[in-house]
């Protein structure tokens, strides 16, 4: 497996798929392609369908066009083998010919790959890359799973997780002050502000659950409107982990270090979902996306209780399997709805699961790399139309408004 640094990406929304990816891709390609005079950029499948709602089209013409005159051809109805977020980048010269072309793909997270193979050309710094070894290991050795990411990705991964999680806290202090309309037809609302405040009016648990969604309703619409957040494992889920850590943190004053071991664990955690299944949207749906999300933020939760491995594990478990074949079906192709609320509920869970997880001592039935196999083939087995394209699902109900 990959470095989880692959997996927790800082930038910008509001789609990691649709937009950090294609514009990761467009700067590769301009700098493979000096002298072009023009290029022509084919989007395909759920990347075309759901492009113009997710800035596909602004994140690519911003970082060509200061090169060359750009411009995007959809195609829809036309999905490319390999996976469903395609492109096709063709450069020409100043006579009209063709100097270069190529074919990637945005698999998910922002991560790009050409005919399976990654792009980034990273190394693998995983040696087992299935959670159930993992856990051997751990119980095996007496270790955390923490451990096992510091061994593997050297004591440096420290510094970019705490970088991580200044992110994801600026993320969430910046939602809560922020009001107004969100970009794009809906006119959707902001309303973490009110969540936050009226929150705040009630005591013990109804207070401490209308901060949760308050948190990860700041987060999810800060990256609605172009914020910085963190991929986590994508831009559509990336206010449900943030909304866990920051809540925990303000409530239970954590310590740097403690919040960091969490991040790690969760990363693991998305680290094996990306590795052996997918967390694109486009793919296999939400449940990749923000039923990963919830897996790791129980993990993460679980981490900061003193969960063993095998209640993490387990607590993951359920995160994950409760949201098996949700759909993704972004109204408009804008990751507003239900995309927002959709991290509301799902840091709520996590926090029920991490509950349900400390009152057992971790022996469950349905491993966490069973699960990851069944959201795998559910993902598979969903028609296109509930995979990011708008065509069906919530979406249509934009159509009879």
């Amino acid at each position: 497996m990959k470095s989880i640094r692959e997996l927790y990406r800082i930038g910008t929304g509001p789609s990691s798929s649709h937009t950090m990816g294609p514009r990761r891709a467009a700067q590769l390609f301009a700098e493979r392609t000096p002298g072009a005079a023009r290029y022509l950029v084919t989007l395909y499948g759920s990347l075309a369908a759901t492009g113009k709602g997710h800035m596909t089209d602004v994140a690519i013409l911003d970082t060509l066009n200061p090169h060359a005159p750009c411009e995007i051809d959809w195609q829809p109805t036309v999905f490319l083998p390999f996976h469903p977020n395609g492109m096709l980048f063709r450069a020409y010269d100043a006579e009209g010919q063709e100097i270069d072309q190529w074919t990637v793909f945005s698999v998910g997270g922002g991560a790009l790959a050409e005919e399976g193979v990654s792009t980034m050309a990273s190394p693998d710094v995983y040696d087992m890359s299935k959670l159930t070894d993992i856990l051997h290991w751990c119980q095996k050795n007496g270790r955390a799973f923490w451990e096992y990411v510091e061994l593997c990705e050297g004591p440096e991964i420290w510094d970019y997780l705490a970088q991580v999680w200044q992110t994801m806290k600026d993320a969430v202090e910046r939602g809560l002050e922020k009001e107004g309309v969100l970009p794009g037809p809906l006119k959707l609302p902001r309303r973490a502000t009110t969540y936050y405040v009226r929150a705040t009016g009630y005591k013990n648990n109804l207070q401490s659950r209308g901060l949760v969604f308050s948190y990860a309703l700041a987060v999810s619409e800060e990256n609605a409107s172009g914020g910085v957040i963190v991929t986590a494992p994508t831009c559509g889920s990336c206010g449900v982990i943030p909304a866990v850590l920051y809540h925990l943190w303000k409530s239970r004053d954590f310590s740097l270090a403690r919040i960091c071991r969490a991040l790690a664990t969760a990363g693991l955690i998305g680290n094996v979902v990306k590795h052996n299944a997918s967390i694109a949207g486009a793919e296999v749906g939400c449940q990749g996306e923000v039923g990963v999300a919830c897996a790791m933020a129980a993990a993460a939760a679980n981490q900061l209780f003193g969960g063993t491995p095998a209640q993490i594990e387990y607590a993951a478990e359920m995160g994950l399997e409760h949201h098996l074949g949700m759909t993704c079906d972004p109204v408009c192709g804008l990751v507003q709805i239900p995309c927002i609320e959709r991290n509301a509920y799902a840091a709520a869970r996590a926090l029920d699961s991490n509950l349900y997880s400390t009152f057992t001592d971790g022996i469950h039935r349905v491993s966490f790399d069973r699960v990851v196999e069944v959201m795998k083939q559910t993902g598979h087995d969903l028609p296109s139309i509930y995979k990011e394209t708008s065509e069906g699902g919530l979406a249509t109900a934009w159509e009879h408004e």
